[in-house]
Parts: C-alpha cells; sequence; structure tokens
C-alpha cells in the first residue's frame, strides 16, 4: 500500500472563494513527500539533505484539480514512486478526502533531480537511496496489483 499523509486544511489554506489555494496542494505534495522518506524509506529527509548534502530540486511539475476542497476537511495525501532514472525520480500524488477516500481531488506528478547541494551539480542516486525507491516502488505496484 502507498504512503499516505493525513493534512487538516487550516483557515491559512483558504483563498478569498473559500477554499483551498490551489498553490497550497503543492505545498502538501512536498510535506508528504518528507514524511515518506523516514515512513517508508528509513531515513529523514533532514538527514538526506544536511548528512549526505542530496537535494531534490523539482524539474517539471504537472497537477489536475477536479474538486475544491473547504477549510476544516481532512485530506490524505499518497506518495508513489512512478519512475526512477539516473539522477532523477518522478513522484505521483492523490489527493482524497479522508472521508471519501475513493473521490480523487487532486492528481499530479513531480519529476525531481539528485543534487549535490554544496555545488548544487547533479548527482546519481546514490545506490543505496536507489535500491529503498526501488524496493518502495515496487512493493507499492505489486500491492495496487493485488488490490484489484
Amino acid at each position: 500500500m502507498a504512503f499516505c499523509k493525513t493534512i487538516k486544511v487550516c483557515f491559512s489554506d483558504i483563498d478569498y472563494a473559500g477554499i483551498m489555494y490551489y498553490p497550497r496542494f503543492l505545498h502538501y505534495f512536498h510535506v508528504a513527500l518528507e514524511e515518506f522518506f523516514g515512513a517508508e524509506l528509513g531515513i529523514g529527509y533532514s538527514e538526506v539533505l544536511i548528512r549526505y548534502r542530496i537535494g531534490f530540486p523539482t524539474v517539471h511539475l504537472e497537477t489536475n484539480f477536479s474538486k475544491p476542497i473547504n477549510y476544516g476537511d481532512e485530506i490524505e495525501v499518497e506518495v508513489t514512486v512512478k519512475a526512477i532514472g539516473r539522477t532523477s525520480v518522478t513522484w505521483g500524488y492523490r489527493v482524497c478526502q479522508s472521508k471519501v477516500p475513493e473521490k480523487m481531488i487532486v492528481e499530479g506528478h513531480n519529476v525531481t533531480v539528485t543534487v549535490n547541494i554544496d555545488t548544487y551539480e547533479k548527482i546519481q542516486i546514490p545506490d543505496w537511496l536507489r535500491q529503498r525507491l526501488e524496493d518502495y516502488k515496487l512493493r507499492t505496484e505489486t500491492a495496487a496489483i493485488k488490490k484489484h
């Protein structure tokens, strides 16, 4: 099963129309991604940045919005690994209301490139990280097949 992060929509997330301001979804994609590292890869995101000096800037992003979210709603942000390249990872995200998990609200993906934080030069994904990403990808794809 894919990693999911539950988030309660705060007042500061709401725009003048009374619904969640769309860039907040992108923020929550990243919040879920940070939590994913510790929960699924066994290493905190901060440790990867600080100790290993590896960064993950986004170089491409696509998002589709299907339904508005309101103040006080609880959402689930699912994180998947869609593809692993030599220096890049494509992350998938699905957002649904906690009360109605089968109805997708937002779906998106972004491509990150691994860089050395000190030089901002692109680097290959280290073997230890690649293995953890591949294991998670295989595990979630297998669970999805069994579910259907």
